[in-house]
């Protein structure tokens, strides 16, 4: 199985409305021949883009190999939500972690959304950055932990920009009876993913970064330099970063051990017109819901909607990922069930055993982060950031990240799969009890 080919051609971008709501750059060369350069960055997504960016302005000689085109993987295809916190909610991290190390990776978490910030404003493009993210609570049991979740926020961490809402402020911001409660967050915002990829490839040119697309990595030679060979090219390099995520196929052990790629899906609405896209969602936020199959959403600039959800149990996408997604979006808007979808796609992300990201030092000049769980726009790029700093000679916050702990899924790459059926399926009968 081959995780960049079973559901894409490379070198093509999915046909997705991100894509068509982008200004596509012209493709960059393949690699040819022999190159040389202080570090090779695998990856043209967030994480590899921003690592590429950050180490070209400490003033390194970049290479940065994609094997399509920049953004064409999970980069340029998720809901575009940029979170506070990280993957995990606060309180379970103080059981994992502690809570000086909780606070450690809260402030970490806000970092990581003012660094989105900072670069889409740097790059002068329209990202089309829209601030607040609400969770929406499914079942009204979850109200009173979203309650004391909310408080604790405010009270232990200091964090002012979350409320809590209760059963009526929830359903008048989003017109589904699906929803009890849930909380507002005014400190995330969420943007057009894509059209951020391309901003964060544009910031990585101007810097003078060596950009090289359809150049796959086929393997790697540690040592010092270490080599990278592609179809038509070998790269020595002193450091090599891997920002492959889910679509890492497999091309080192601790990734392929720790890092489980798994699908998801979106669909986007024909244009629903102004009032009926605010009676859906009334002040444009971005949701996520609090199912464990999760469903998050939000609305498009000309006011479709933007859903995402359904489950897979397999690495080869659905025939039909309209009707895939359908389902759970007519299950949150009854009201949408008959509206006509004009775009469809799928995904790969990474995620780990703990849904902590997984930061490794694979050799000494080999660095690797993934494994982002859904959380990876705001958390991919300040990865990239963190792996340029420990190139540069200051690995402390990338040393921090790389003692959380991400457990190897039981019995490797062989039964992982598996074992996701069995897990999913699970949870996907809870989510509906």
């Amino acid at each position: 199985m081959d995780i960049l080919t079973i559901n894409d051609r490379p070198g093509t971008y999915p046909d997705s409305f991100y894509k068509a709501t982008a200004a596509l750059p012209e493709p960059a060369p393949q690699a040819k021949g022999d190159i040389r350069a202080d570090v090779c960055v695998v990856g043209g997504g967030f994480t590899g883009l921003s690592a590429a960016l950050h180490l070209r302005r400490a003033g390194l000689d970049v290479v940065l190999l994609d094997a399509s085109r920049l953004g064409f993987g999970a980069s340029g295809r998720n809901g575009g939500q940029v979170n506070t916190g990280q993957r995990v909610e606060q309180l379970a991290l103080e059981k994992m972690v502690g809570l000086g190390k909780a606070k450690e990776l809260w402030h970490v978490g806000l970092d990581s959304v003012e660094l989105v910030r900072d670069l889409v404003r740097d790059s002068g493009e329209d990202c089309q950055i829209v601030p607040g993210i609400l969770h929406a609570d499914h079942r009204a049991r979850f109200a009173d932990e979203t309650r004391h979740y909310v408080d604790h926020l405010r009270e232990t961490y200091g964090y002012d920009q979350i409320s809590y809402l209760d059963r009526g402020a929830i359903r008048a911001e989003i017109g589904s009876e699906d929803y009890h409660a849930g909380s507002l967050d005014m400190g995330s915002f969420h943007l057009h993913p894509l059209r951020y990829a391309l901003a964060l490839a544009k910031l990585a040119r101007e810097a003078g970064v060596r950009i090289f697309e359809n150049s796959r990595m086929l393997d790697y030679t540690p040592g010092s330099p270490v080599q990278v060979r592609t179809e038509q090219a070998v790269i020595r390099a002193d450091h090599l970063l891997l920002g492959l995520n889910g679509y890492h196929n497999n091309i080192a052990g601790p990734l392929a051990r720790r890092v489980m790629p798994i699908n998801n899906f979106i669909a986007v609405t024909e244009p629903l017109g102004e009032a009926r896209a605010r009676s859906l969602i009334a002040n444009d936020y971005a949701v996520g819901d609090s199912r464990f199959v999760i469903n998050y959403y939000r609305l498009s600039r000309d006011h479709r909607m933007i859903f995402g959800g359904g489950e897979s149990y397999g690495y080869r996408f659905p025939r039909d990922l309209a009707g895939k997604v359908r389902g759970p979006m007519a299950e949150v808007f009854p009201q949408l069930r008959d509206a006509r979808i004009d775009y469809a796609w799928g995904g790969t992300l990474g995620i780990t055993m703990s849904r902590l990201p997984h930061f490794e030092r694979i050799e000494g000049n080999i660095l690797s982060a993934s494994g982002f769980s859904g959380h990876g726009v705001a958390m991919g790029s300040l990865a990239g950031k963190m792996m340029a700093e420990a190139v540069a000679g200051q690995a402390g916050r990338f040393d921090m990240m790389a003692e959380l702990p991400t457990a190897p899924f039981p019995g490797g790459p062989m039964l992982r799969s598996p074992l996701l059926v069995a897990a999913m399926l699970w949870y996907a009968l809870r989510d509906k009890l």
